[in-house]
């Protein structure tokens, strides 16, 4: 066999690996490279980066011209009410849901109960956004600076105006919906591009983290982590398999996180769900039946406000210090917490570690000191990066979820993509 053909089989045999297996299969050699490497890992960082980039580069695109033809291809601008509406409040729902398991079980397993922090260094907190800034700041001064400044919240809103005004001017807004249509074709297929490339990102993104901070991180708050990990998962399965998927939907759980696998392999690596909203789309669609016209809007929306792993990590993190400095928490505390944790959630950025900044409103409601709230962060804070690549994961579930829902709901799903079988 010449070299020629050789690389061809080669280059067959790797493209017929299902993508989610070359991601995984990515990340085990990454992690154990960077452990075995350490610090040295960062060496290769720059592929990761580069696979950072590349993602981030179609995110604006993406939305705004999927946005605008989903809405176009409406027929009907009430229908984005509809839409709307019934999105934010299962946002919300599946918010207060993951917040709620990450409290009971915080209290049930005690993470902080003979945790010593007088040595922790305090660390320094940035301040949090209102939410009352965040959503003034939804209408853009300037949209042209808003799709430049990746302001997802912005470039969602001109985009949904965009296509109310085409749709509403009807014939002379047709060329308008024919670009768009087409260009979401290309953006999409560009997407699917970046994703093959996807396995050599992944390996180099972990193998920096692994190398960096080591298996040895977790040991430092074993309790605290594997608490985190259960909540997780317990989130994961009861609240978007069971919940959602089989009881409102009477949908196949196996076949949602089966569908979902690759995006969540990606939210793992890079830690950002703005990150692999690309991603996240392109599951929604191929993997999971959802007509475009509802990822579109929901996914973009989802990936901004939808932070079910932030929620359930604040919260139990916010217990785990209590328990710590000996606060008893009554009833009422744990309600307000929830109530405050589902609120926080929405205002926090779609970037890695973007939580650790933010407990500062939770914790300040049971009646924690700003130095209490300072050494809880600094005592997290080795430890933050590899559980904010779990909670990302469940965020990016959460959006697919939702999104799937959504779909159901207003009659844009195609069950058989859901039920196709993939390549396995």
């Amino acid at each position: 066999m010449d070299s020629t053909a050789k690389n061809r089989s080669i280059t067959q045999t790797w493209f017929e690996i299902a993508l989610w297996k070359r991601i995984l299969t990515a990340m085990v050699i990454g992690a154990l490279l960077g452990s075995v490497w350490g610090p040295g890992a960062e060496a290769i960082g720059w592929i990761g980066d580069l696979f950072i980039r590349l993602i981030r580069m179609i995110v604006v695109p993406l939305v705004f011209v999927t946005i605008v033809s989903g809405v176009v291809s409406m027929g009907d601008p009430s229908k984005l009410g509809s839409l709307g509406a019934k999105t934010l409040i299962l946002y919300m729902l599946t918010t207060l849901a993951a917040i709620t398991i990450g409290l009971i079980l915080a209290v049930f397993l005690q993470p902080g109960v003979g945790v010593d922090l007088t040595g922790t260094p305090a660390s320094t907190l940035q301040e949090t956004i209102p939410l009352s800034e965040r959503l003034i700041s939804i209408v853009p001064e300037n949209p042209i600076a808003a799709l430049a400044e990746g302001n997802i919240l912005a470039i969602i809103f001109f985009a949904i105006l965009i296509g109310v005004g085409a749709l509403s001017v009807g014939e002379p807004g047709k060329p308008i919906a024919d670009f768009m249509d087409a260009s979401s074709e290309v953006v999409l297929r560009i997407t699917h591009w970046i994703m093959e490339i996807a396995p050599f990102g992944v390996f180099a993104l972990i193998a920096r983290v692994t190398g960096a901070q080591g298996f040895d991180a977790l040991l430092n708050a074993v309790v605290l982590a594997i608490t985190v990990l259960i909540a997780c998962a317990a989130h994961l399965v009861l609240t978007h398999g069971v919940i959602i998927m089989q009881l409102m939907l009477k949908l196949s759980p196996i076949n949602f996180f089966r569908g979902a696998r690759e995006a969540m392999l990606v939210a793992f690596s890079t830690s950002s769900s703005a990150a692999t909203l690309p991603v996240s789309m392109s599951a929604a669609e191929d993997n999971l039946g959802v007509k475009p016209v509802v990822a579109s809007t929901v996914l973009p929306l989802g990936a901004t406000i939808n932070m079910d792993g932030t929620a359930l990590y604040v919260g139990i993190v916010s217990v785990f210090a209590a328990q710590a400095f000996g606060i008893d928490l009554t009833l009422t505390d744990y309600l307000i917490m929830a109530g405050t944790t589902t609120l926080v959630s929405v205002g926090t950025a779609a970037v890695p570690s973007a939580s650790l900044f933010l407990m500062a409103a939770v914790m300040e409601t049971i009646g924690m000191t700003a130095q209490q709230i300072a050494v809880t962060v600094g005592f997290i804070f080795i430890i933050d990066r590899p559980l904010d690549m779990l909670r990302t994961s469940i965020n990016i579930a959460g959006d697919l979820a939702v999104s799937t829902a959504v779909a159901t709901w207003e009659g844009e799903f195609d069950r058989e993509v859901f039920d196709r079988p993939l390549s396995s």
